[in-house]
């Protein structure tokens, strides 16, 4: 956390699959996982498929938030419309206009990083759709989750889950604007009574404050210059209050991915390229016909949404979320992320481990 004030972050796991036998060092730490998830029923949810057939459904239809997850959804209304030339993809844009939607500290840094990144492919200062659309699943921009929610359309995003059969899936907002919620809408409140304002926020009041606000960083360009107060307890109720869905909406989501049956070819040259950058590893390019993911994070929260079709042909599936974490159980859990994904892609013996722990 950077300054007391409220982030959600992409959960960065550099994925190389290499077949590890089970219970060296890097499956121990599946293991943790496997544990953490038994021992703590109401923090955890767990999915997984392989092949077409249920692994694990763990607490799988309980709604819970899906930090920066949720935004494989803008990437899927992007590939769409750019297959159809409702958007160019390839049009440029100043990176002024993004920059409306940034909020400093608020990221940690993923924005930033984000910029460094695409130095060599700014062309006066501009950049393309595309990249803005990559920059929001690879490093997790919340500044381009909310260009790009303006410009394809909120309404027609939230009209896409239905189209997708996400029942179990509330309906997305403004991220960065939702954190100014406490100035805009209780300007005058402060500790108690601040947080029970907030908690006690009807959703309608929620969001139309949030289109309210989105409204002001267009408009205003100093209104982003007080963020308001975001105490750690504040963080934990927008944190609580980030759009919901369930692991056996997303993992059922990743099937449709992994299978290229359910969109276009012409949509997937669009979507692939945004959300498989795993498969820019050369180790991954060896093992893998493709794979893709998005993760997501907030103090309490720990999201991810995975999908691989391996050169055999072999598929998994998996989404698995964690809420109401402390700083520890966080820290331990989103380093021993990547052991889990191996562990359950290529191990037997930890898949085994998986059904009998979850039957």
């Amino acid at each position: 956390m950077n300054k007391g004030l409220a982030i959600i972050l992409l959960v960065i796991v550099g994925l190389v699959i290499t077949g590890f036998t089970y219970k060296t060092s890097q499956l121990l730490g599946a293991d943790f996982v496997i544990d953490f998830i038994k021992k703590n029923p109401n923090k955890s949810a767990l999915t997984v498929f392989n092949n077409g057939e249920t692994l694990v459904a763990y607490k799988d239809k309980r709604m819970q938030p899906l930090a920066s997850t949720m935004k494989i959804i803008i990437a899927i209304e992007y590939a769409i419309q750019a297959k159809n030339n409702t958007i160019d993809a390839n049009q440029l844009i100043d990176i002024k206009d993004l920059d409306i939607f940034y909020v400093p500290f608020t990221d940690g840094y993923a924005h930033y990083y984000w910029l460094e990144s695409i130095k060599p492919k700014l062309v006066d200062n501009k950049i393309s759709i595309r990249e803005i659309a990559k920059g929001m699943i690879t490093y997790s921009s919340n500044a381009n989750i909310e260009w790009l929610q303006k410009k394809l359309g909120l309404e027609q995003i939230n009209k896409r889950l239905k189209q997708l059969g996400a029942k179990q899936h509330e309906d997305l907002y403004y991220i960065s604007s939702s954190l100014f919620i406490a100035k805009e809408a209780f300007p005058n409140l402060k500790d108690e009574a601040l947080l029970e304002a907030l908690k006690n926020c009807s959703d309608k009041d929620y969001l139309e404050t949030i289109t309210k606000i989105h409204s002001q960083l267009i408009s205003n360009k100093d209104y982003k210059n007080n963020i308001g107060k975001n105490g750690l307890k504040a963080q934990r109720i927008w944190s609580d209050k980030l759009p919901k869905s369930t692991t056996n909406t997303y993992a059922t989501l990743m099937q449709k991915l992994n299978s290229k049956n359910n969109f276009s070819s012409e949509t997937h040259q669009y979507l692939d390229e945004v959300i498989e950058g795993l498969m820019q590893s050369k180790g991954n390019q060896q093992n893998l016909k493709h794979a893709g993911q998005k993760g997501g994070s907030t103090a309490v929260v720990l999201t991810k949404a995975f999908y691989a079709t391996d050169k055999k042909g072999n598929t998994t599936e998996l989404a698995i979320f964690f809420d109401d974490l402390t700083s520890k159980e966080h820290q331990k859990l989103s380093k021993n992320l990547n052991a889990f994904l191996i562990g359950t892609l290529y191990n037997e013996a930890f898949k085994n481990r998986l059904i009998q722990t979850f039957k």
